[in-house]
């Protein structure tokens, strides 16, 4: 079955950075592309990056364009997120998504930006 698990969350000072990474099993990896979202308390669900299924094209919300980078291993079948100069307003839950006829969604790890 399809698993997606991140790991890398923590807390962090603003202007820090952190790497989030999720390892993906359960199908081809490397023919799909993977999202990350965020979820911050009393707000919508934020699609943050996009990256397609060779890495070649990445997409970015303007909220993190230039201090977020997505990439992907597909030798590891894992899709991380580099998240540079962080801001309080970047505190939420991140969690990783494959779409394959369905959504499938990782358990999902807490990123808190605070002094």
């Amino acid at each position: 079955q399809v698993q997606l698990v991140e790991s890398g969350g923590g807390l962090v000072q603003p202007g820090g950075s952190l790497r989030l990474s999720c390892v993906a099993s359960g199908f081809t990896f490397s023919s799909y592309p993977m999202r990350w979202y965020r979820q911050a308390p009393g707000k919508e669900r934020e699609l943050v990056a996009r990256i397609s299924s060779t890495g070649i094209s990445t997409n970015y919300a303007d909220s993190v364009k230039g201090r977020f980078t997505i990439s992907r291993d597909n030798a590891k079948n894992t899709v991380y997120l580099q998240m540079n100069s962080l801001k309080p307003e970047d505190t939420a839950e991140y969690r990783c998504n494959a779409y394959i006829r369905f959504d499938y969604w990782g358990q999902g790890t807490q990123v808190t930006v605070s002094s």
